[in-house]
């Protein structure tokens, strides 16, 4: 299986365990700063310089000796089930794509006839019931997490404990862990025990959201897209999301977490 979803800074300061809808747009661009003293023209995602990747055949043996070594720091980053799944929804279903498409472009009309999903479209202004057809997207999320139906999970709303624990399965151990909702302590802290070429002024650094502007505007708190049966499928999808990085499950309101992740218990329990 390799390190799938890792990158490394070219001069070998910091590992970082991609997950999707955790700030990984802006975590790439601080990283390839860090290098060099300048972000990279576009969407990190795209980059095939400026970073080891591990989709990069020619990166994988230098990720492979980071990812076990202890001179790189090896990190990765989560945010709160319930935003997560929420902006995942927003960004992939109900928005448009910076290349104006939809994402995976079959997608919206399987949701629609299979689970009625209505999204509305930019003509309309995207003018839709947000709380029932997130429900309904919520729905297909745990289907294709749980049962791999009507097809296999994407990486924007399977479990962030499964992202993680690809690297721990081969060998790797994160040295931090931090929380999206705490972004500039959390990276502040990674910056301080990497070995950097070029200091990193956090206060000074942008937010790369490479899906702004693309869909429509949430319009209602977190609590309301999230009925009793909405919070039975996300416990019985990402329990393990909550109880690993001390997030609220009892109040979708509550963005923070509860208390400090515990390495070990993560590295113990995703280890199998």
């Amino acid at each position: 299986m390799g390190f799938p979803g890792t990158w490394l800074t070219e001069s070998g300061s910091m590992v970082y365990r991609v997950v999707p809808k955790c700030a990984c747009s802006t975590i790439g661009q601080i990283m390839h700063y860090s290098d060099y003293g300048r972000f990279y023209d576009g969407d990190i995602h795209d980059a095939t310089t400026g970073l080891h990747k591990w989709a990069q055949e020619r990166s994988q043996p230098l990720i492979e000796a980071a990812a076990r070594s202890e001179t790189a720091v090896r990190f990765t980053c989560v945010r709160n089930p319930y935003s997560r799944i929420l902006s995942s929804f927003f960004d992939k279903i109900a928005g448009v794509q910076r290349n104006g498409r939809r994402y995976r472009d079959n997608l919206l009309p399987q949701l629609a006839q299979r689970y009625g999903v209505d999204v509305g479209s930019p003509e309309d202004g995207f003018q839709f019931d947000q709380i029932a057809s997130f429900r309904r997207f919520l729905l297909f999320a745990r289907d294709t997490i749980r049962f791999r139906k009507p097809m296999e999970p994407d990486i924007h709303w399977s479990a962030m404990s499964g992202h993680i624990s690809t690297f721990i399965h081969n060998g790797g151990r994160y040295s931090h862990i931090f929380f999206t909702e705490s972004f500039d302590t959390g990276m502040q802290s990674v910056l301080d025990a990497a070995r950097v070429r070029v200091p990193v002024d956090l206060a000074a650094i942008p937010r790369f959201n490479e899906s702004e502007g693309h869909g429509p505007k949430r319009q209602h708190p977190v609590s309301a897209y999230f009925d009793d049966l909405s919070r039975h499928l996300m416990w019985e999808t990402y329990k393990l999301d909550f109880q690993l990085f001390r997030y609220d499950f009892d109040n979708p309101d509550n963005r923070m977490p509860k208390g400090d992740i515990d390495l070990d218990e993560v590295h113990a329990r995703l280890s199998t």
